[in-house]
């Protein structure tokens, strides 16, 4: 959630964020309404419960009438009391509805708009010039033995597949790269749980706008997640930390689901989009007023595993109606990929301020000692998609793919993958 002070003492800024993001900005007048609904209350139910306890200090002192007048009052006192919190439960109740679906702001220097309205900071690399007609991703695989579409489908249905072979060793390898260079950097490598409960979900604002392509297992109340964001940002919820040493990093590993709610038709070919897929991912919790030098930090991190790649990518400054609803500012790293000769996004690393945490109960202590409110933050190391664009950009022309140097080490040394038949 957004802090409720920025929502009274600064609604027009808030306006404008829903403005930029294409939301309904008549929320923010409702809001208003319902916080100034809800503190009237607190102030009448706090009210009426001193006058009760006032009352209280007198009647063991009252005799005859004044006792049994005082009696009578603190009758109707306590019914009075009794529908003044009623009403302030109401009223708190619906305020805490509202203001859990507004989005996060957005950063003054996003580029507003929608999907298509990115922003490209800089380009690394140029895309290779073939000197034959470059196979996709799947025709290597299938030629690699490194993946099976069709196997999936049998076992699990569309959009699922097996790993096979170097395919499989070729995630582990990429997944182990980036192990590796978090915890060089830093980072507590973590295995995260891939359910969570639902204040879990619903505290990163993955149940808003995006609630479709969640995964739900309703006998039990529990979602799988889309990304180790999610059980990494609840890790510490309702805690106090300590950051008195430095922003906590965390690397998590895990599985991710996706329902792809929506997205029928588009890259259904391969593993461009899928609904399982594994990834390693970044996420740190640090005092506000260093969030951004962080998020700087963590895509730096980002272009640093692309370099091990080595793929043609742009930087981009995403659009202000595709952030989602924690991101203040999100950044997207996109590779090329030959077969479509465009550029697909590989990584993503968002700054959710302080958002997530509130809604947590993430908290730190200031200088002063007192408990304040942490950011929170995401980015992509790797994952399954990478080995779209490494199998693409590195292929030769009889099928074979030339590794990365940097990812060499972690498939045994192999420099060059073979095709089956050979």
């Amino acid at each position: 959630m957004i802090d409720p002070r920025t929502l009274r003492d600064d609604p027009d800024v808030v306006r404008a964020s829903q403005r930029a993001r294409g939301e309904d900005e008549g929320v923010v007048d409702k809001l208003l309404s319902l916080d100034s609904r809800r503190r009237s209350s607190i102030a009448a139910a706090d009210k009426l419960r001193a006058e009760q306890k006032s009352l209280g200090k007198l009647i063991p002192k009252a005799q005859g009438d004044e006792r049994a007048e005082l009696l009578a009052k603190a009758k109707d006192l306590a019914a009075q009391v009794k529908t003044a919190e009623v009403e302030q439960t109401e009223a708190s109740e619906e305020f805490e509805q509202l203001h859990r679906l507004l989005p996060n702001l957005v950063h003054p220097e996003a580029p507003e708009g929608g999907e298509d309205d990115y922003v490209v900071l800089k380009h690394v690399g140029e895309p290779k010039k073939f000197d034959f007609k470059p196979k996709d991703h799947l025709e290597l695989c299938e030629g690699l033995g490194a993946l099976d579409m069709e196997r999936g489908a049998k076992v699990s249905g569309s959009r699922f597949y097996f790993l096979t072979g170097i395919g499989a060793q070729l995630q582990l390898g990429l997944l182990n790269m980036a192990v590796a260079q978090a915890t060089a950097n830093g980072f507590t490598p973590m295995i995260t749980p891939t359910l969570v409960r639902p204040e879990i979900m619903a505290g990163t604002g993955f149940l808003g706008a995006h609630s479709s392509e969640v995964y739900r297992l309703r006998d039990d109340d529990l979602y799988l997640v889309g990304t180790s964001e999610v059980p990494l940002a609840g890790y510490h919820a309702d805690e106090i930390l300590d950051l008195n040493d430095g922003p906590k990093r965390y690397a998590g590993w895990s599985s991710c689901y996706r329902r792809e709610a929506g997205s029928y038709g588009k890259d259904t070919r391969g593993i461009i989009r899928v609904h399982q897929f594994d990834k390693v991912e970044m996420f740190v919790y640090t005092r506000p007023e260093d969030a951004e030098a962080e998020h700087a930090r963590l895509l730096d991190w980002e272009e640093q595993m692309l370099a091990k790649i080595e793929v043609p990518y742009r930087v981009i400054d995403t659009a202000t109606g595709d952030l989602g609803t924690s991101a203040y500012r999100k950044f997207d790293c996109e590779a090329w990929v030959p077969s479509q000769e465009t550029y697909r996004e590989l990584t993503s690393t968002s700054n959710c301020t302080t958002f997530q945490a509130r809604r947590l109960g993430i908290r730190y202590r200031d200088d002063d000692g007192r408990p304040q409110t942490v950011a929170t933050l995401n980015g992509t190391l790797a994952t399954t998609r990478w080995i779209v664009a490494i199998l693409e950009n590195h292929q030769l022309e009889d099928g074979s793919v030339r590794v990365p140097e940097a990812l060499r080490p972690f498939l045994g040394g192999t420099e060059v993958l073979t095709p089956t038949s050979k």
